[in-house]
């Protein structure tokens, strides 16, 4: 899926001189986009990433806001993958924010470039706190997201950089699908990764934002639980909920399955239930 190449720099942000830490140079889809991602600390994009970006319709256009991108793996497979698409990366942290930055001026993503941008902002702000960031009401045709997993009770990382990228806030998923229905225009789509014992969060903070969530179980292998799920909303619709057919990431041996393969790299869209 990825290959690597090691390098460290020193970066300067509009908040002083911050040291980024050492980085990978990886390798999507086959080699068309290519990103730097942290080494040994802090959160690096993997599956998730990518099937988001599958989730997307085929030939999708406009405007999309990737938030919480990181180092922005999500926001650039979809760049990839629909010409049409425009893309702004959203991300609280710095480091992550520069590191997105500079991913966007690596010469293997000249053409990707030219449609994204990084905008440094909290994904959680409301009202006018949120306008004023940047992140202006109904702008946006599509919204990626991979909110962190972990809530404040379970035993934060001893990483500052993950930590960060893994804890919720207090206020939960509320704020970031409150944000996604704010910025998308009415039917919009949002499509986002959660834990599968959690889908009672997404159902409940959804309420008077969302309809039509189709949501697709992700089993590592086959007979295996799903602990993810990749949920697909409509702004503003009032369809009921559906369970589309769950998609199978890894045969026995650990290899991946041939759809996953197709989804990771760019060559298949993710069937979602009607």
């Amino acid at each position: 899926m990825n290959e690597t190449g090691r390098s460290t720099t020193t970066a300067r942000l509009a908040t002083g001189e911050i040291r980024r830490p050492p980085t990978t140079r990886d390798k999507f889809y086959r080699g068309r986009f290519e990103v730097l991602q942290p080494d040994g600390t802090g959160h690096r994009a993997g599956s998730d990433a990518l099937l988001m970006a599958a989730g997307l319709p085929e030939g999708a256009a406009g405007r999309l806001a990737d938030l919480g991108a990181g180092a922005g793996v999500a926001a650039l497979a979809a760049l990839a993958a629909n010409p049409g698409l425009q893309a702004v990366l959203v991300e609280v942290d710095p480091v992550m924010a520069e590191l997105a930055r500079a991913t966007l001026e690596l010469g293997a993503n000249a053409r990707l470039a030219e449609r994204a941008s990084v905008l440094e902002a909290d994904v959680t702000l409301s009202g006018e706190r949120r306008q004023d960031a940047g992140l202006a009401n109904a702008s946006f045709d599509y919204v990626l997201m991979n909110p962190p997993y972990n809530f404040a009770p379970q035993r934060p990382s001893p990483d500052e950089l993950r930590s960060l990228a893994h804890m919720m806030g207090e206020g939960g998923l509320d704020p970031w699908l409150r944000t996604a229905a704010a910025i998308l225009r009415p039917g919009g789509l949002l499509i986002m990764i959660w834990r599968a014992e959690r889908l009672g969060d997404v159902l409940a903070c959804a309420q008077g934002r969302f309809g039509g969530i189709c949501v697709l179980p992700l089993h590592a292998r086959h007979g295996a639980a799903a602990r993810r799920i990749l949920v697909r909303a409509v702004r503003g619709s009032r369809a009921p909920l559906a369970i589309g057919q769950g998609i199978v990431l890894h045969e026995a041996d650990g290899r991946q399955t041939a759809l996953a393969d197709e989804l990771l790299n760019g060559r298949a869209r993710l069937a979602f239930a009607a």
